[in-house]
């Protein structure tokens, strides 16, 4: 019987592995100023460099001029025979002569960490914590802007749960609602002194000072409030509930309750009403949705990644942008109000949810 024949492989013929690898020498880029790539790749014969805005290059040390500030991704291809390669970093372009509304700042709640914390919209901001809240935990939040106070929704107990006040800088934490099943999400009416509160199958209603509450001031049988929103204009409550998949909406004296969106799967909404839009979250459709205040019109602005889309939304109406936030991939988001532009905000995020801008 002829036996087979063992071919043995040389695995020191095999070329070398390649290594993508850049460096950038300057630590404050800037519009209009060359930027200086370093390659550090290794046993590469070829490069291809993408810089995010839609420009490419093919040399292996390219310098590279932006006109626009703003966050761009740089991507480095490197080929060679050991295969290829790819390494990319996420640069900020600042504008240093801009004039920027420095005194907006985005507040968001990072629940893995149990962290309340604010960020600068400047370009290249870095974020700092507002407040701890470890033994609580919070998915949304409102910010009195007459008053300068914060509103936090803690469920961290089922039929437990609380609405809590703070300054903006995270002092004077004081207990104001006990006694809620589960509140996803809490909506200011400053101009009635109401506040009203995404709470299990109930929105709950309350004074702003806590006084006068009422758990089941609207009640929707078998349902599960995950996201509430007030217009003031219209003075109309806008509820989210995710057990049968619909929003819903009433008056603020809780009478003429109806649904406006059925189909609907989310934990986030906001209310434009400048713009006279709802932007909310549909996990359904993976992806931030828009429509009228009545409902129609419904539109997919934008796509979010992962099964976990938009627990929180808000606007920054001096720089026209929408925020959102992405919540089991650690992002924040934004993008035009129309969804275009969209790109990372923050990133590294520890469980993002609800957000305000201040």
């Amino acid at each position: 019987m002829a036996g087979c024949k063992k071919d043995k492989y040389n695995f020191d013929d095999l070329p070398p592995t390649v290594k993508s690898f850049f460096t950038i020498n300057t630590a404050e880029l800037n519009v209009n100023e060359p930027i200086q790539f370093k390659n550090a790749s290794e046993s590469a014969e070829s490069y291809t460099w993408d810089f995010g805005d839609g420009t490419t290059s093919t040399d292996r040390e390219p310098t590279k001029t932006y006109a626009n500030p703003g966050n761009y991704t740089v991507k480095l291809k490197a080929v060679g025979q050991g295969g290829t390669g790819n390494y990319s970093v996420d640069i900020v372009i600042i504008d240093p002569n801009a004039v920027i509304d420095t005194d907006k700042e985005l507040y968001f709640i990072e629940y893995g960490s149990k962290l309340v914390r604010k960020i600068s919209l400047v370009p290249g901001s870095v974020a700092e914590t507002v407040v701890n809240m470890t033994g609580k935990e919070g998915h949304g939040m409102a910010y009195d802007s007459v008053n300068q106070k914060i509103y936090y929704c803690d469920f961290t107990t089922t039929n437990s749960g609380k609405v809590w006040r703070m300054d903006a800088d995270g002092s004077n934490l004081v207990e104001l609602v006990s006694g809620l099943g589960s509140p996803y999400g809490v909506a200011l009416n400053l101009a009635d002194g109401k506040m009203y509160i995404a709470d299990g199958a109930n929105v709950s209603r309350a004074n702003l000072d806590g006084t006068g509450f009422e758990k089941s001031f609207i009640s929707v049988t078998g349902g599960a409030m995950r996201a509430i929103g007030f217009n003031s204009k219209t003075k109309t409550i806008y509820f989210y509930e995710v057990n049968n998949e619909d929003m819903w909406v009433a008056k603020s004296d809780g009478t003429g309750v109806g649904k406006i969106i059925s189909g609907a799967y989310g934990y986030g909404l906001f209310i434009d009403e400048k713009n006279d839009k709802i932007y909310y979250d549909d996990r359904r459709k993976t992806g931030i949705a828009q429509a009228n205040l009545d409902g129609s019109g419904i539109v997919k602005i934008a796509n979010v990644t992962g099964n976990r889309g938009g627990s929180g939304i808000t606007i920054d109406y001096k720089g026209q942008k929408l925020y959102w936030a992405e919540t089991n991939n650690g992002f924040i988001k934004r993008s035009n109000l129309d969804g275009t532009e969209a790109e990372t905000f923050l990133s590294g995020v520890n469980n993002p949810r609800g957000m305000f801008i201040k």
